[in-house]
């Protein structure tokens, strides 16, 4: 190195590439837009890989999530294990998926993909929908708004509920 102030190169030179550049235990995160927590996160375990050509954070003990949404409802997402990719929000949970919404609905997969900038949740696991009024869904892949009111899904099997509106004609049909 010639004279002159090189201690950033340094630095960068001294950095390990190849393990986590951070680590966390007992951790608790608050997620916060506009000054409003709209998430905490809990683990026992935080890697933070943020020298990676793509920076993630991995949670290999779990994470418990409550997330707030914009009525101020809470809902809660629980993984034996778990990847956030930085760049782009995306989590990635596995093993024993459970996640609840403030009205009770509970789905549970092996793997489940959340996209927290688009606020859609999809797998191409097998999984379990259950809704407050006893209705179900179980299929091998969905795709779906977080709040579950779009919904796309692969080779199923369900039992839903439709409430008749006392303004159906006889030409109305349920799709």
């Amino acid at each position: 190195f010639s004279c002159g102030d090189n201690s950033g190169a340094i630095q960068k030179f001294n950095q390990r590439n190849d393990g986590p550049s951070a680590e966390g235990e007992g951790v608790v995160l608050k997620y916060t837009d506009s000054g409003k927590v709209v998430a905490t996160l809990r683990t026992p375990l935080i890697m933070e890989y943020g020298l990676a050509d793509f920076p993630y954070e991995e949670f290999p003990d779990g994470v418990e999530v409550t997330f707030i949404d914009d009525d101020e409802k809470e809902n809660y997402i629980t993984s034996d294990y778990a990847i956030r990719y930085k760049r782009t929000n995306l989590i990635d949970l596995r093993q024993n998926v459970v996640l609840i919404t403030s009205d009770s609905t509970r789905l549970d997969a092996s793997q489940l993909f959340w996209d927290q900038k688009n606020k859609w949740v999809f797998t191409d696991k097998p999984y379990t929908l259950k809704f407050p009024d006893d209705s179900f869904n179980n299929g091998d892949l969905f795709d779906s708004s977080e709040d579950f009111k779009n919904f796309i899904s692969l080779d199923n099997q369900s039992r839903m509920y439709v409430k008749e509106s006392a303004t159906a004609t006889p030409n109305d049909s349920v799709q």
